[in-house]
């Protein structure tokens, strides 16, 4: 395994321990209500460990780059400790890529992906490297600065990306407007967020609307919907359910738990849920 890879080496007691790449990292995990299976010194070598009950903070090694590389599968990352606990990358989106890459092929074209709040361009660079062309967009600049960085380290500067900074709905209702339409659509919408211009975004209030508007804008030829959701009481189910609801029964529907996959006797982690839709063949 490449040193720079992402590896869950334990969880439990409501904390995971993950390898990414060179840096150990201990950090809270809800659902992880079982015991540890590695000994206490495994966990007290991480380099860093994050505190949601003293105000959201990092323990850090002495020592500690400021970033570092990570790979997922064949995608490399920019890795950083965030004020929110994250590193830029979620490994648990890697089965969802794996879903969509084998959906672009056999196109007479290079199929056109919009990509919603993208974040730091995990998908964005598993399906440019497949041959698709992106629509990324973000609400942060910051992000999107930040997968620019992800693509460039993967080769893919020149790569048929479209990066925008936007607000999703917003751009969706332009889109729907210039008569747009797209091969495929990804979308991680968050359990609450603000807009490039400060649009507030609810996922209790706005997903129906959202889920509309990105059926409005696939094309004839679409291959697939895909959206992930991290939100608590989203489960497979209630997306599964949402995207029956939207295609109207029409099409194939997927749907399931994401998972961290661990290391020998570390346990398989619960990680959000997907839901897919694709059309009858």
């Amino acid at each position: 395994m490449s040193t720079t890879a992402y590896r869950l080496l334990d969880s439990g007691h409501g904390r995971k321990l993950e390898q990414f790449g060179a840096v150990r990292l201990d950090r809270p995990c809800a659902q992880a209500v079982w015991a540890p299976q590695l000994p206490a010194t495994a966990w007290t070598g991480a380099q860093a460990s994050f505190h949601r009950d003293q105000g959201n903070t990092w323990r850090r090694a002495a020592g500690l780059p400021e970033s570092w590389e990570v790979e997922i599968g064949p995608v490399r990352f920019r890795a950083r400790l965030t004020d929110f606990g994250h590193v830029g990358l979620f490994p648990e989106h890697r089965k969802v890529w794996d879903w969509m890459r084998p959906r672009l092929e056999g196109a007479a074209r290079p199929p056109e992906i919009l990509n919603l709040f993208a974040y730091t361009g995990g998908a964005t660079v598993a399906l440019a490297r497949a041959g698709a062309g992106l629509c990324h967009l973000d609400a942060s600049k910051k992000s999107v600065a930040w997968a620019r960085e992800n693509a460039a380290l993967n080769g893919l500067e020149s790569a048929p990306v479209r990066w925008i900074v936007d607000d999703a709905v917003k751009f969706l209702c332009r889109e729907q407007r210039r008569g747009r339409g797209y091969d495929g659509i990804l979308l991680d919408p968050p359990s609450f967020g603000r807009g490039a211009k400060q649009e507030l975004f609810k996922i209790q209030d706005d997903l129906v609307r959202l889920m509309d508007l990105c059926r409005s804008v696939l094309n004839s030829q679409a291959r697939f919907l895909v959206l992930t959701c991290h939100t608590p009481g989203y489960t497979p189910r209630v997306l599964h359910n949402l995207l029956h609801q939207v295609f109207k029964g029409r099409g194939r529907l997927d749907a399931g738990e994401m998972m961290l996959e661990g290391d020998g006797s570390a346990y398989p982690v619960p990680s959000g849920a997907f839901a897919a839709w694709e059309p009858d063949p």
